[in-house]
């Protein structure tokens, strides 16, 4: 039963044919896209340096604000992990009793 011949049979207790009774019609296939157009090397250069233009870069201001933030986010994780660091130790060394 390679074909899957059960599922063509006939449901005995039912009496009516297993499937759907009307065929799927076939898939239309998509219409054919036209192929894109190549890009050389000097209108890519082009384009790269059109969209850097586009880019909107953050002040002196901006920066030295984010790059603080960034050092005062270090320090305070650090000191979370390492009071959870000493927290762990000394709750393992309870347990195990070292």
């Amino acid at each position: 039963m390679a074909s899957n011949e059960a599922t063509k049979k006939m449901d005995v207790t039912r009496g009516t044919p297993r499937g759907s009774s009307t065929p799927t019609p076939p898939r239309q296939t998509p219409p054919a896209r036209p192929a894109p157009k190549r890009t050389g090397p000097l209108e890519f250069l082009n384009q790269v340096r059109d969209e850097g233009r586009k880019v909107t870069w953050p002040t002196r201001k901006e920066t030295t604000v984010t790059t603080i933030m960034v050092f005062i986010m270090v320090v305070l994780a650090s000191l979370f992990f390492t009071v959870v660091d000493q927290a762990m130790r000394y709750l393992v060394g309870l347990v195990l009793g070292v």
